[in-house]
C-alpha cells in the first residue's frame, strides 16, 4: 500500500477522538487546515519508512506560554487529523523544562490544556517534565528538584556579580544553556524521538547554527568533527561553550560546579529530523485569541506574563533589579530604574509583536508609584520563593562588591551596611584567601554569606574574578550578548545630575 494512501472514512477515530476533533476544527481557519492537511503527508512519508507510524515518537516543546500551547494545539489536531486520514497516527511526546522562574500559574496553564486537549490517559501522549536532568511525568504540583533550585539560585548570583545584575547574563545565559540540555534529554530519553516539531523557520535554524558555529570557533573549539554528527554534533559543540562559560564564571577550582552543568547530547546513532511549522501557523496571538483564551482556558497571570514572555516571572525580576540599582548604586530611586527598563521593555514587545491590549496589561502593573510598589511586592516575594533571594542579596549583586580585588566593596558597605565598615581590611583578608581559624572570622564570614546568598569560596571566586566589559569580545559572557537583540541604550539623570547613556538588556 502507498504510504499516503488515505482512509477517507474516518474508521480509526473513535468516538472520543472523533467529538475532540470537531471540537478543535472550528478554532482552525483554512489556511492552518490545509498546513495540516501538508504536514500529515510529509509526516506520513517520513515515519512510515522504516516501522507503523504507531510506534513513533515526534516531540514538541512546551514552555507552557500563550505561542507554545497554540503549537501542543495545532499537533494535537494534527495527530488526530493523521489518524483520520491514514488509520494510524504518532505517539505525541510533549516536554517541558522548568526552572526557578517558572511560576505556579504557568503548570496551572499546562494542566488546563492538557486537560482541554484530552492528552490525560492517551496512550499516544508522552507528557514529559524536565528539570534539569530530573525527567518526570507531567503533574500540575510537581515539586521543583531543591538540587535544580540550587542550581539556578547559585547561576543568578554568580552570573549577577560578574554583570551588575544586567538581565539577560543575570538570568537566560545558563537558562538557555539548559534548554539545550533540554532538548538532548528530550530527543534521546527511553528510546528517543524521530521528528522534533520546531517554531522556527529554516532560515532562523541557519542563523543558529551559524552563530554557534561561529561563536565556537572564536573560543578555540575543534568544530570540524561535530559537522556531520547533525543535531547530536550541535549539541556537543554548545557543551564545549558552556563548559567553558562555568569555567569562565566560577574560576579555577569548580570543576564539580560545571559537570553539574555539562549538556546532554544523546548519540549519533538515532537523529530526529526537524520538521518546522514556522511557514503554516501564525503566531500573532490575535489570530487564535479564541483557541487560546476560551478552548484552552489559557490565563495571563500578573507573574507569569512578564513583559514578553507569558511562562516565566523572570523578566520582572528583571526591572526589579534594574529598580535595586538605581536606588542602592546610581543614588536616584527604585521608580526611576522601573522606568529606564520600561524604556527596553516596551520596545522589545513592540519587536515581538505583542498585541496592544496585552502590552497595556503588562505596563498597568507599573502605571504609577503605588502601582509600582504592589508589583515589588510581589515580584520580592517571588524571589524569595522561587530562588531564596532576598533583598540584601539583589543590592549586592547590582553593587559587585567583590569583583576587581572588592574595587566596590567599600561602596557598597557605605551604602548598605555601614556596620560591616570597621571590617573592610579584615575582610578583604578573608576574601583574599585568609584563613577562618578565628570565631571572630567565622562570625564575620557567616554574617556575610547571608547578605550575599554565596558560600565564602564563590564570594572568594568573585574577588579574584573581574567585572565583564561588554565592550570587549574576550570573555564568552561578553560573547554571547554582543550578538544579542534583546538589549538597548536607555538614557538617565545620575546621582550628580548629569545625563548618562547605559546599554542593557533584558526580556
Amino acid at each position: 500500500m502507498n504510504n499516503d494512501t488515505i482512509k477517507d472514512d474516518g474508521r480509526a477515530l473513535g468516538d472520543k477522538d472523533r467529538e475532540l476533533l470537531n471540537k478543535l476544527l472550528p478554532y482552525f481557519n483554512d489556511e492552518e487546515l490545509s498546513a495540516i492537511d501538508k504536514l500529515s503527508s510529509k509526516l506520513n512519508t517520513i515515519l512510515s519508512s522504516s516501522a507503523p507510524v504507531s510506534s513513533r515518537r515526534v516531540l514538541v516543546a512546551y514552555g507552557g506560554g500563550k505561542d507554545s500551547s497554540y503549537t501542543v494545539a495545532f499537533v494535537r489536531l494534527l495527530q488526530l487529523k493523521m489518524l483520520e486520514r491514514y488509520g494510524e497516527t504518532f505517539i505525541m511526546r510533549v516536554g517541558s523544562m522548568r526552572h526557578g522562574g517558572v511560576p505556579q500559574a504557568v503548570m496551572d496553564n499546562i494542566d488546563r490544556v492538557y486537560c482541554r486537549l484530552e492528552l490525560y490517559g492517551d496512550d499516544r501522549a508522552e507528557l514529559l517534565v524536565i528539570d534539569h536532568n530530573h525527567v518526570s511525568t507531567f503533574e500540575r504540583d510537581l515539586p521543583m528538584p531543591q538540587e535544580v533550585l540550587d542550581i539556578n539560585r547559585t547561576d543568578i548570583l554568580m552570573n549577577g556579580h560578574r554583570t551588575a545584575g544586567d538581565g539577560r547574563p543575570t538570568f537566560c545565559n545558563s537558562c538557555n544553556l539548559s534548554v539545550a540540555n533540554f532538548y538532548g534529554l528530550a530527543c534521546w530519553y527511553d528510546g528517543g524521538v524521530d521528528v522534533v516539531f520546531t517554531g522556527d523557520s529554516k532560515e532562523e535554524q541557519r542563523q543558529y547554527y551559524k552563530w554557534i558555529m561561529g561563536m565556537g570557533s572564536h573560543i578555540g573549539l575543534n568544530i570540524r568533527e561535530h559537522r556531520s554528527k547533525g543535531f547530536h554534533g550541535l549539541l556537543q559543540i554548545l557543551n564545549d561553550i558552556g563548559q567553558k562559560y562555568f569555567h569562565e564564571m566560577f574560576g579555577p577550582g569548580f570543576e564539580d560546579e560545571c559537570r553539574k552543568r555539562e549538556i546532554a547530547f544523546g548519540n549519533s546513532e538515532k537523529l530526529p529530523e526537524f520538521v518546522t511549522i514556522y511557514d503554516d501557523v501564525s503566531y500573532r496571538v490575535d489570530d487564535h485569541w479564541p483557541l487560546i483564551s476560551e478552548f484552552l482556558g489559557f490565563e495571563f497571570d500578573d507573574l507569569a506574563f512578564s513583559f514578553t514572555e507569558s511562562d516565566c516571572a523572570n523578566p520582572a525580576l528583571m526591572a526589579h533589579l534594574r529598580g535595586l540599582k538605581a536606588a542602592h548604586v546610581e543614588r536616584t530611586d527604585y521608580y526611576t530604574g522601573i522606568f529606564e527598563y520600561l524604556q527596553l521593555a516596551t520596545q522589545l514587545m513592540k519587536k515581538k509583536e505583542i498585541p496592544g491590549e496585552l502590552q497595556e496589561l503588562v505596563l498597568k502593573r507599573y502605571k504609577d508609584k503605588d502601582a509600582i510598589d504592589r508589583i515589588k511586592a510581589k515580584i520580592t516575594e517571588f524571589a524569595w520563593q522561587a530562588f531564596r533571594l532576598s533583598e540584601a542579596n539583589m543590592i549586592a549583586m547590582v553593587s559587585t562588591p567583590f569583583v576587581n580585588k572588592g574595587q566596590y566593596l567599600e561602596q557598597w558597605l557605605s551604602q548598605n551596611h555601614k556596620d560591616l565598615l570597621p571590617c573592610i581590611e579584615e575582610l578583604r583578608t578573608i576574601l583574599e584567601g585568609g584563613n577562618v581559624n578565628s570565631q571572630e572570622r567565622r562570625t564575620l564570614v557567616s554574617g556575610l554569606e547571608n547578605i550575599i546568598g554565596l558560600p565564602l569560596k564563590q564570594m572568594q571566586s568573585l574577588y579574584h574574578n573581574t567585572r565583564v566589559d561588554f565592550s570587549d569580545k574576550g570573555t564568552v559572557v561578553s560573547l554571547i550578548r554582543w550578538d544579542d537583540p534583546h538589549k538597548q541604550t536607555i538614557r538617565f539623570v545620575d546621582k550628580n545630575n548629569r545625563e548618562v547613556e547605559e546599554e542593557i538588556s533584558g526580556r
